[in-house]
Protein backbone atom coordinates (compact mmCIF):
# COMPACT_ATOMS: atom_id res chain seq x y z
CA UNK A 1 0.00 0.00 0.00
CA UNK A 2 3.03 2.34 0.99
CA UNK A 3 4.08 1.85 -2.85
CA UNK A 4 1.08 2.63 -4.39
CA UNK A 5 0.65 5.89 -2.03
CA UNK A 6 4.20 6.88 -2.81
CA UNK A 7 3.11 6.82 -6.78
CA UNK A 8 -0.13 8.28 -6.10
CA UNK A 9 0.32 11.75 -4.74
CA UNK A 10 0.50 13.15 -7.99
CA UNK A 11 -2.72 12.83 -8.34
CA UNK A 12 -3.87 15.74 -5.73
CA UNK A 13 -1.89 18.44 -7.55
CA UNK A 14 -4.66 19.53 -10.06
CA UNK A 15 -6.97 18.88 -7.43
CA UNK A 16 -5.82 21.47 -4.81
CA UNK A 17 -6.26 24.43 -7.00
CA UNK A 18 -10.15 23.57 -7.04
CA UNK A 19 -9.61 23.59 -3.06
CA UNK A 20 -9.08 27.15 -3.48
CA UNK A 21 -5.01 27.09 -2.43
CA UNK A 22 -2.88 29.49 -3.27
CA UNK A 23 -0.18 29.05 -5.87
CA UNK A 24 2.47 29.47 -3.06
CA UNK A 25 0.40 26.18 -0.93
CA UNK A 26 0.81 24.13 -4.10
CA UNK A 27 4.32 24.63 -4.71
CA UNK A 28 5.27 24.01 -1.14
CA UNK A 29 2.72 21.05 -1.50
CA UNK A 30 4.48 19.76 -4.52
CA UNK A 31 8.04 19.91 -2.72
CA UNK A 32 7.31 18.26 0.23
CA UNK A 33 5.06 15.69 -2.20
CA UNK A 34 8.53 14.31 -3.58
CA UNK A 35 10.81 14.34 -0.23
CA UNK A 36 7.38 12.04 0.95
CA UNK A 37 6.83 10.00 -2.08
CA UNK A 38 10.61 9.18 -1.83
CA UNK A 39 10.19 8.09 1.63
CA UNK A 40 7.16 6.81 1.36
CA UNK A 41 8.77 4.47 -1.87
CA UNK A 42 11.93 3.69 0.36
CA UNK A 43 9.75 2.46 3.16
CA UNK A 44 7.47 0.25 1.09
CA UNK A 45 9.87 -1.55 -0.42
CA UNK A 46 11.59 -2.15 3.02
CA UNK A 47 8.15 -3.73 4.44
CA UNK A 48 7.47 -5.57 0.97
CA UNK A 49 11.13 -7.25 1.40
CA UNK A 50 13.53 -7.76 -1.23
CA UNK A 51 11.27 -11.20 -2.57
CA UNK A 52 8.42 -8.68 -1.93
CA UNK A 53 9.48 -5.34 -4.39
CA UNK A 54 10.53 -7.38 -7.11
CA UNK A 55 7.56 -9.25 -7.53
CA UNK A 56 5.59 -6.19 -7.27
CA UNK A 57 7.59 -4.17 -9.56
CA UNK A 58 8.05 -7.42 -11.99
CA UNK A 59 3.47 -7.63 -11.96
CA UNK A 60 3.51 -3.30 -12.57
CA UNK A 61 6.02 -3.83 -15.84
CA UNK A 62 4.52 -6.47 -17.22
CA UNK A 63 0.89 -4.48 -16.86
CA UNK A 64 2.40 -1.22 -18.61
CA UNK A 65 4.35 -3.76 -21.10
CA UNK A 66 0.89 -4.47 -22.39
CA UNK A 67 0.24 -1.38 -23.21
CA UNK A 68 3.33 -0.27 -24.49
CA UNK A 69 3.98 0.41 -28.60
CA UNK A 70 4.09 -2.98 -30.42
CA UNK A 71 7.46 -4.30 -31.68
CA UNK A 72 7.10 -3.96 -35.13
CA UNK A 73 5.23 -1.67 -37.30
CA UNK A 74 4.16 -1.59 -40.87
CA UNK A 75 6.21 0.76 -43.73
CA UNK A 76 3.12 3.15 -43.61
CA UNK A 77 2.52 3.39 -40.06
CA UNK A 78 6.50 3.90 -39.49
CA UNK A 79 6.78 6.82 -42.53
CA UNK A 80 3.74 8.38 -40.66
CA UNK A 81 5.64 8.13 -37.41
CA UNK A 82 8.63 9.35 -38.44
CA UNK A 83 7.07 12.50 -39.76
CA UNK A 84 5.11 13.22 -36.70
CA UNK A 85 8.46 12.87 -35.12
CA UNK A 86 10.17 15.42 -37.56
CA UNK A 87 7.66 18.09 -37.44
CA UNK A 88 8.01 19.08 -33.72
CA UNK A 89 11.70 19.01 -34.19
CA UNK A 90 11.71 21.04 -36.97
CA UNK A 91 9.18 23.36 -34.90
CA UNK A 92 11.45 23.65 -32.16
CA UNK A 93 14.32 24.50 -34.64
CA UNK A 94 12.61 27.17 -36.37
CA UNK A 95 10.55 28.97 -33.83
CA UNK A 96 13.62 31.02 -32.73
CA UNK A 97 13.86 31.94 -36.28
CA UNK A 98 10.43 32.13 -37.72
CA UNK A 99 8.16 32.04 -34.90
CA UNK A 100 6.88 35.36 -35.65
CA UNK A 101 5.17 34.24 -38.93
CA UNK A 102 2.78 31.65 -37.18
CA UNK A 103 -0.36 32.24 -36.57
CA UNK A 104 -0.92 32.80 -32.69
CA UNK A 105 2.60 31.88 -31.97
CA UNK A 106 3.28 35.06 -29.62
CA UNK A 107 0.15 34.88 -27.45
CA UNK A 108 0.00 31.41 -27.85
CA UNK A 109 3.18 29.72 -27.54
CA UNK A 110 2.57 27.44 -24.79
CA UNK A 111 -0.09 25.80 -26.74
CA UNK A 112 2.47 25.24 -29.80
CA UNK A 113 4.63 23.93 -27.21
CA UNK A 114 2.30 21.21 -25.11
CA UNK A 115 0.84 20.42 -29.07
CA UNK A 116 4.70 19.55 -30.00
CA UNK A 117 5.21 17.84 -27.04
CA UNK A 118 2.00 15.08 -27.15
CA UNK A 119 3.02 15.05 -30.80
CA UNK A 120 6.50 13.72 -30.56
CA UNK A 121 5.59 11.67 -27.24
CA UNK A 122 2.80 9.59 -29.54
CA UNK A 123 5.15 9.58 -32.44
CA UNK A 124 7.35 7.17 -30.30
CA UNK A 125 3.86 4.74 -29.60
CA UNK A 126 3.55 4.87 -33.72
CA UNK A 127 7.17 4.26 -34.67
CA UNK A 128 7.24 1.27 -32.58
CA UNK A 129 9.34 -0.58 -29.94
CA UNK A 130 12.17 -1.07 -32.79
CA UNK A 131 12.25 2.62 -33.12
CA UNK A 132 13.02 2.75 -29.53
CA UNK A 133 15.72 0.20 -29.94
CA UNK A 134 17.15 2.37 -32.59
CA UNK A 135 16.71 5.69 -30.24
CA UNK A 136 18.60 3.57 -27.50
CA UNK A 137 21.36 2.63 -30.09
CA UNK A 138 22.29 6.28 -30.55
CA UNK A 139 23.71 5.82 -26.78
CA UNK A 140 25.29 3.09 -27.21
CA UNK A 141 29.31 3.02 -28.61
CA UNK A 142 29.27 -1.01 -29.26
CA UNK A 143 26.17 -0.60 -31.13
CA UNK A 144 26.13 -1.06 -34.49
CA UNK A 145 23.29 -0.50 -37.82
CA UNK A 146 22.12 -2.78 -39.82
CA UNK A 147 20.65 -1.95 -42.81
CA UNK A 148 18.68 -4.14 -44.95
CA UNK A 149 19.24 -3.01 -48.54
CA UNK A 150 23.12 -2.43 -47.95
CA UNK A 151 25.32 -5.30 -48.79
CA UNK A 152 27.65 -5.65 -45.83
CA UNK A 153 30.73 -4.08 -46.20
CA UNK A 154 34.39 -5.99 -45.44
CA UNK A 155 35.86 -5.26 -42.28
CA UNK A 156 38.82 -2.85 -43.21
CA UNK A 157 40.37 -3.06 -39.16
CA UNK A 158 41.05 -7.21 -39.90
CA UNK A 159 44.21 -7.88 -41.62
CA UNK A 160 44.58 -10.18 -44.22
Amino acid sequence: MLLFLSIGWPVLIPVLPLLGVSTRGIAAFSGVMVVVAELLLVAGAAVAGKEGFALIKANVFRMLRSYGPPRTVSRRRYRIGLVMFAIPLAVGWATPYFGDHLPGFETYSLVYAIACDVLLLSSLFVLGGDFWDKLRSLSRHDAHAVIPDKPPQPDSSKCS
